[in-house]
């Protein structure tokens, strides 16, 4: 029997497909893992315990599927804006954006409760967040639902719209004050909310999809945003002079206007007439170069008897619409938006899926075609198939991506912009894209191939003069499962591709592509959905000037029986030298006060038992009843949330011996060191069943004081029996810290 030291010096690998258990002859094995569960790994080798989620709001609607999308203006003008059913809502610094306080005056202890708070202006059905009463603290805190409003009073109900007995609350004393939270309405339904599509450029936001027209969202002030139909411009205006009053009616123009039957037209400033403003309307029989009856716009001829007369103004204009604009059927409506070369792009309508439209360079919102260089330009992709375009990424060229493969869109030389007589469309590969925006990191393209089970990484290579697609699964083809639904880039502190798994697990790639660091992990957050794990459902990124970017994430859980969506952002991973600010806890919140044993403010974990770190050190769980916990010890700032655990297996030890490899060979680990950084709480062992939790307090540490972090190496025996696997399990199931720099397992091998 040989005796041999083996070590696993950096993870940038990630978790490796069960397929390559024995692929000893790729050199990621040795940097690869078995199982890397709410584990990160950093470009420079090592993996850390992912730190925990932030509770911040409950979702409008958390009987209903919602979804993140990021707002940003720039790294001091960032926003996370919550879809839902027919509304949106709006976040900013961790928490919710609500509007201005209304003074609370009173509250009765009634079924239900009632507020006073003089000319509050609220509806029936507002959510307002009630903080700083006086007497009925059992408000603060919470947010309640407007019912029965008068001028000065409001009934409170809870999200879910029951009333609120507010009977055996403390009696109120004086103070508080109401906020409604902000939102405004979308026309956007439930199910459509996944494959929506934007595009931003500085405080304004396209959105497009296939079902709507297009939509321009705009932010003037942090509770003052608009979502309206842009008036896109897409030929010249011709002058009406004239309209009658007829079944049909019949309109003039001043010049030839150069319209075709079922052509679709609308009208400005039309002066008398003025119920023909701001409609769409279809071109019927052409009677003339200066005359066409008008119909509405399912063809039906449009009576106009009964309108105004008209009156010219001089400003009377009639102006045709294409594609990109029609608002009348969802035939027209576009499914991609992005920015190139200072133009507008859409793409992809129902009926014309491999159809794209270039706005005029430098006006977004002109799509005047035309022969100059600067004109707007309609492209259709020619093809043997017809494949509907799924996205598109500005790259040095246009990158489209379709079901049936991806072309790039450029202008006639390398270095020239597009133009109405220039551009040109090549193919560069036949993977095929699914319906799920693609993600840009640095001169990188990530999308997802059409079955949602592929990453593929698009990059230009200049010795073939093409963009190519690697697949970023490839070593790791069991990560994505049912397929992937979602995806956002975090840039900052490391570079990691986020996504959403079908089963609600959030998956991470750390991509490093320079140093070539393709390496995944999954993250299951904290609580239970039913009978099994909680679900994300929607992920976004958004930039900050600090060093970490924020990550917001919705997670659906079962809370005292009942369905519950949470937004939540990821704290930062960077939380200083004092371990009393590590959270590693799940929908948390934190207090930060006085010396206390009573901890309240923890409603959405109703019914929960929840794990603490008060002051640095653990503390046992305990359950939330009342929206409150009591604490065994008083403590000054604690932690408190759900549970998670963190795992790192290692690949079946490889190890070079007299006989060769070490692969099917009985072997036995006797002794483990792990290289730690800034650590305390960890287990170590050869199996889940058989783990050993490794000593951090010395006996110089007062035995009431939180254990310091520990940087170094740390050495455990292992009970370890020979057997032909040779894994070594590192845990961390207490909310502290986690640094793994590298393992240097010792083991006997049995080469007889």
């Amino acid at each position: 029997m040989a005796k041999q030291t083996v070590a696993f010096t950096n993870f940038t690998a990630g978790e490796l497909s069960p397929r390559l258990d024995g692929r000893t002859d790729l050199n990621k094995y040795f940097n690869g893992t078995k199982t890397l569960e709410n584990m990160l790994i950093h470009p420079h080798g090592g993996a850390s315990r992912r730190s925990g989620t932030k509770f911040i709001h409950e979702v409008k609607t958390s009987s209903a599927q919602t979804r993140l999308i990021p707002f940003e203006f720039s790294t001091t003008q960032t926003y996370i804006m919550e879809f839902g059913n027919q509304y949106i809502r709006f976040y900013k610094d961790q928490g919710i954006i609500t509007e201005s306080n209304k003074t609370i005056s009173g509250a009765t202890q009634a079924n239900p409760g009632v507020i006073t708070a003089t000319s509050h202006g609220y509806s029936n059905g507002d959510h307002v967040i009630i903080t700083s009463v006086v007497g009925m603290t059992e408000l603060n805190g919470k947010t309640f639902k407007v019912a029965n409003k008068t001028t000065n009073t409001f009934q409170i109900q809870d999200v879910d719209g029951n009333n609120v007995n507010t009977t055996g609350y403390t009696a109120y004393g004086s103070a508080g004050v109401a906020n409604k939270i902000y939102e405004i309405a979308s026309p956007y339904v439930t199910a459509d909310l996944p494959t929506i599509k934007f595009a931003q450029s500085a405080d304004l936001m396209y959105l497009v999809h296939p079902g709507y027209a297009i939509r321009k969202l705009s932010r003037s002030g942090h509770t003052n945003w608009t979502i309206t139909t842009p008036s896109l411009v897409t030929s010249e205006d011709k002058t009406v002079s004239a309209v009658t009053k007829a079944n049909p009616g019949v309109v003039t123009t001043s010049t030839t206007h150069g319209l075709l039957e079922g052509d679709f037209v609308t009208f400005t400033n039309i002066g008398g007439m003025t119920q023909l403003n701001g409609n769409v309307y279809k071109v019927g029989t052409v009677g003339s170069t200066t005359t066409f009856n008008l119909q509405d716009s399912s063809g039906t001829n449009l009576n106009t008897s009964s309108y105004g007369t008209f009156s010219a103004g001089g400003s009377d204009t009639v102006n045709k619409l294409t594609d990109p604009v029609l608002n009348t059927t969802t035939d027209y409506f576009p499914s991609s938006v992005t920015f190139f070369e200072q133009r507008l792009v859409f793409a992809g309508s129902n009926n014309n899926p491999q159809t794209l439209w270039f706005s005029k360079s430098g006006s977004y919102e002109n799509f005047t075609t035309g022969s100059a260089d600067a004109d707007a330009m309609v492209y259709t992709i020619a093809s043997n198939k017809v494949n509907a375009i799924r996205y598109m990424s500005a790259q040095r060229s246009l990158i489209v991506g379709t079901v049936g493969g991806e072309f790039v869109v450029s202008g006639s030389g390398t270095t020239l912009p597009i133009t109405p007589t220039n551009v040109q469309i090549q193919k560069q590969s036949s993977y095929g894209a699914a319906n799920v925006d693609a993600v840009q990191i640095e001169n990188v393209t990530m999308f997802l191939q059409r079955a949602k089970r592929k990453i593929r990484e698009l990059t230009y290579n200049l010795n073939i003069d093409q963009y190519q697609a690697q697949d970023m699964t490839l070593l790791a083809e069991h990560i994505s499962d049912g397929g992937i639904l979602e995806m956002a880039y975090q840039q900052e502190p490391d570079s990691i591709l986020w996504c959403v798994r079908s089963d609600g697990t959030l998956l991470g790639l750390t991509y490093a592509r320079t140093e070539q660091v393709v390496g995944w992990h999954r993250h299951i957050v904290g609580g239970a959905f039913g009978s099994g794990q909680a679900v994300v459902e929607s992920v976004a990124s958004i930039p900050t000037d600090s060093n970490e970017d924020e990550l917001y994430v919705i997670v659906k859980r079962t809370i005292n029986s009942v369905t519950r969506r949470y937004v939540e952002y990821l704290t930062l991973f960077d939380y200083g030298t004092d371990q009393t600010d590590a959270f590693f806890v799940d929908s948390g919140l934190t207090y930060s006060g006085g010396a206390t044993t009573s901890i309240s403010g923890l409603n959405h974990l109703e019914g929960q038992s929840v794990t603490i770190l008060a002051d640095g050190a653990t503390h046992p769980n305990k359950t939330v009843s009342s929206g409150a916990i009591t604490l065994d010890r008083s403590s000054t700032k604690v932690h408190i949330g759900l549970p998670y655990t963190s795992l790192l297996q290692t690949m079946r030890i490889e190890s070079q011996s007299n006989e060769g490899t070490s692969q099917s060979k009985t072997k036995r680990i006797n002794e483990v060191t792990l290289r730690l950084h800034e650590t305390v709480g960890v287990e170590v062992g050869a199996s889940l069943t058989d783990m050993e939790r490794i000593p951090f307090r010395s006996s110089a540490a007062a035995m009431d004081t939180a254990v310091p972090l520990f940087t170094g190496d740390k050495q455990v025996e292992f009970r370890d029996d020979f057997n032909t696997d040779g894994h070594v399990y590192v845990r961390q199931t207490q909310p502290l810290p986690l640094t793994l720099l590298s393992i240097y397992p010792m083991l006997t091998v049995n080469d007889g």
